[in-house]
């Protein structure tokens, strides 16, 4: 079994910035890939930026040049740094792992973009 624990989350201004973290443990030999999506009231659930181990990332177009991700893969840990932040980025995230093709969830951690 594998857990993935986000932090990270909060209220934060217009063209404000957070950074959200997420920590995989358990039963893992290989964390590939890892992400981020994130779901709006009322919104399916969305890709915000994946990260393979290797380094390779893709990005939402809606977040590309405001976020960025990261990984450590010693540590299977995921980082997500939310840049120029917008009401519209208002969004429950979440943290999205694979090992050996089954993918894991986090629990979840609310951001809101607020004034």
């Amino acid at each position: 079994q594998v857990q993935l624990v986000e932090s990270g989350g909060g209220l934060v201004q217009p063209g404000g910035s957070l950074r959200l973290s997420c920590a995989a443990s358990g039963s893992i030999y290989s964390v590939n890939p890892m992400a981020w999506y994130r779901q709006a009231p009322g919104k399916q659930r969305e890709l915000v930026a994946r990260i393979l181990r290797s380094g390779t990332t893709n990005y939402a177009d809606s977040v590309k040049g405001r976020f960025t991700i990261s990984r450590d893969n010693a540590k299977n840990t995921v980082d997500l740094q939310m840049d120029s932040l917008k009401p519209e980025d208002t969004a429950v995230y979440y943290c999205n792992a694979g090992v050996l093709g089954v993918y894991y969830w986090g629990q979840g951690t609310q951001v809101t973009v607020s004034s």
